[in-house]
């Protein structure tokens, strides 16, 4: 089993922010090569000047499919091999069922499935040129039971993680190790914007630990925290009382 945590190539797509920014600057301090990318560089501008040699930025959109053939070409020039790519630009909105914006449903899946999708584009070949090569996805706990105002995130991250068990069998015969991250609550820019409680919530600096270690591990599927994963697993084996507890209520209903 290779080595992860220091000494590669790595390709971290929403990069600039939140999570991705987070292990991005793990990887790093690992002594790893990080390219990093994200519409823009955000913060990334103040961490090149730590990691001149180590950090480069590539933009990318991953909405936007005129750019992945140049990406692409970029991304192989910077690199040989790839070692690694986290695919996790992500975005989320709710869903409000007596005020319907459904044009929402398509900007969400265009940036967390689809945006993966146009990622694969840019990666894959790469990754099936390298010996031991890793491929890692970012989902959500979301998957695992339903949430009310959900209904586009969770069915986007649901497509992203069966997206990712597929490939894990299309892509054995090519030695690339494929894992499916599932994480809680993350203290980002997007879960700062939720107006509910957020249970074991978790800052982006512990989240990237904890996935980085589960990648030098190789673990397939990673859910945590694991008393978020208990909490959803009570919900699937429960599911009536889950409705019961959760279902939105009219406010004549008390």
């Amino acid at each position: 089993m290779p080595n992860e945590q220091g000494n590669k190539t790595i390709w971290i797509t929403g990069a600039s922010s939140g999570l991705g920014l987070a292990l991005t600057k793990h990887y790093l301090l690992m002594g790893n090569r990080v390219i990093a990318s994200a519409r823009s560089e955000g913060e990334l501008s103040q961490l090149a000047k730590l990691y001149p040699d180590e950090l480069s930025f590539l933009a990318f959109d991953v909405t936007d499919t005129s750019q992945i053939d140049a990406t692409r070409t970029a991304l192989e020039s910077m690199t040989d091999p790839l070692h690694m790519a986290i695919l996790n630009a992500g975005t989320c909105e709710y869903f409000d069922v007596d005020a319907p914006d459904w044009a929402l449903f398509e900007r969400v899946n265009q940036v967390n499935y689809l945006g993966m999708v146009n990622s694969l584009q840019v990666c894959l070949p790469k990754l099936k040129q390298t010996a031991n090569a890793h491929l890692v996805g970012v989902s959500s706990q979301a998957v695992q039971a339903p949430f009310i105002r959900s209904e586009a995130y969770g069915a986007s991250k649901a497509a992203v993680r069966y997206l990712l068990h597929s490939l894990r069998l299309d892509l054995a015969p090519d030695d690339v190790a494929v894992s499916c991250i599932l994480p809680g609550f993350v203290d980002t820019p997007l879960t700062q914007r939720n107006d509910f409680d957020m249970p074991f919530l978790m800052a982006p600096e512990q989240a990237a630990h904890r996935i980085a270690n589960a990648i030098e591990k190789r673990v397939f599927e990673y859910a945590f925290p694991k008393r978020l994963s208990a909490l959803l697993a009570l919900a699937r084996l429960a599911p009536s009382g889950w409705f019961k507890f959760n279902a939105r209520k009219r406010p004549s209903e008390g």
